[in-house]
C-alpha cells in the first residue's frame, strides 16, 4: 500500500481531528515488500500522533492486527484496512454507534468490491461462525469495525500462536452490533491477501476455536463404514436370492472400504485429543518486531513485567 498510505493518513487526520481532541493512529507493516516502513516512518516524524510497528516477516491478517492491539491507549479501538476500501469518513457513525452501550461494532456491507473467491469466502466464514462461536445469522463479520478498549485488553491475552480476532471478540462479548456502510473499490495498487491466505484465515478460525474437522472426519468415517456395510448386505441379498455371483473385486473393495472408515474413525478420535492438547502447549511467538515509531517505550498489554516473570519463573 505504499501508493496508498499517504491518502490515508491525510483522511484519517482530517475526520479524526473533526471528531476527537486526541487520537493515535497505529500503523503495522506485516512484513510488506514494496517501500511503505519508509512511508510510514516519514509520517511519524510530521504527526505525532501517528505510531508504527514493523514486523520481521509477513506473520498474517490477524496476528498483525494482535501487535497493534497490543499498545492502545484510548477508550476506542478502530480496527481497518489500509487500502481505502474502508472510508475513514465512516467512523463517526461507528463511535456515535458504539456509545449506545455495545462492546463491538461492526461496519456491515450491503456490496462488497471484492472478488467472487473472496465473497464465497467471506460468506462460508460466516456460516462456520454461527456454528462455532454462535454469531447472529444478522451480523456480517468484516474487518472493518470498534471496540472497547477493554475488549482489546481480552483479545491480547490470547497467546495461542495462530489469533482470529473476529473469533475472539464472539468469545469475549455478545453485546455486539453492525451497521450498514459501503465498501469501496481499493484505491491503487493490489491487495497481498489472496485466496491462500484467506484460506489459512479459515482454517486457523475452524482449528482454533473448534475441532469440528476433527468431529468432520469422525462423521466421515462412520458414513463410510455405513455405506460399506449397507453395501455388503445388498451383495449378500443379491447372491442368495438372485443367485449371481460377484467377481473377487467385490470383498477387496469392502474390506478396503471398511477398514479405511474404521481408520479414519480412529484418526477422529486420536485427533480430538491430540487437537487439544496441541492448542494448549503450542507456544510459537504471534508475531517478533523488528523496528517501531513511537511506542518503543511502551510495553505490551500481553507481556508480564520484568518483576512478574521472576514470580512465575
Amino acid at each position: 500500500s505504499e501508493g496508498i498510505i499517504l491518502e490515508l493518513h491525510k483522511r484519517l487526520v482530517k475526520k479524526l481531528n473533526s471528531l476527537v481532541r486526541d487520537y493515535e493512529i497505529i500503523f503495522v507493516n506485516d512484513g510488506s515488500p514494496d517501500n511503505i516502513w519508509t512511508k510510514i516512518q516519514t509520517l511519524a516524524g510530521v504527526d505525532s500522533h501517528v505510531k508504527a510497528i514493523s514486523l520481521r516477516r509477513n506473520f498474517g491478517y490477524d496476528c498483525a492486527i494482535m501487535a497493534g492491539l497490543n499498545y492502545v491507549n484510548y477508550p476506542y479501538v478502530v480496527i481497518m484496512d489500509d487500502d481505502l476500501q474502508h472510508a475513514p469518513e465512516d467512523i463517526p457513525r461507528l463511535l456515535a454507534e458504539i456509545e449506545k452501550g455495545f462492546d463491538v461494532v461492526y461496519g456491515n456491507f450491503p456490496v462488497k468490491r471484492q472478488s467472487l473467491i473472496k465473497n464465497l469466502g467471506s460468506w462460508l466464514v460466516g456460516k462456520l461462525a454461527q456454528l462455532i462461536v454462535n454469531k447472529p445469522a444478522h451480523l456480517q463479520i468484516t474487518s472493518y469495525k470498534i471496540l472497547r478498549k477493554e475488549i482489546a485488553q481480552g483479545i491480547v491475552k490470547y497467546a495461542g500462536p495462530y489469533p482470529y480476532i473476529d473469533g475472539l471478540i464472539f468469545q469475549l462479548t455478545s453485546s455486539i452490533h453492525g451497521i450498514m456502510i459501503a465498501h469501496h473499490e481499493r484505491a491503487k495498487d493490489e491487495g497481498g491477501h489472496g485466496i491462500y491466505k484467506s484460506l489459512r484465515i479459515l482454517f486457523n478460525f475452524c482449528t482454533t476455536f473448534s475441532i469440528l474437522p476433527l468431529r468432520i472426519a469422525i462423521l466421515l468415517g462412520l458414513i463410510i463404514s455405513l455405506s460399506a456395510g449397507i453395501f455388503s448386505m445388498g451383495l449378500v441379498i443379491v447372491k442368495l436370492w438372485l443367485g449371481i455371483d460377484m467377481e473377487g473385486w467385490t470383498s477387496i473393495i469392502l474390506a478396503i472400504t471398511i477398514s479405511g472408515g474404521i481408520q479414519l474413525i480412529g484418526l477422529g478420535l486420536l485427533g480430538e485429543y491430540v487437537g487439544r492438547t496441541y492448542m494448549n502447549i503450542n507456544r510459537q511467538p504471534q508475531y517478533v518486531i523488528k523496528d517501531t515509531v513511537s511506542i518503543h517505550q511502551v510495553q505490551p498489554l500481553n507481556q508480564t513485567t520484568e518483576y512478574e516473570a521472576v514470580e512465575l519463573t
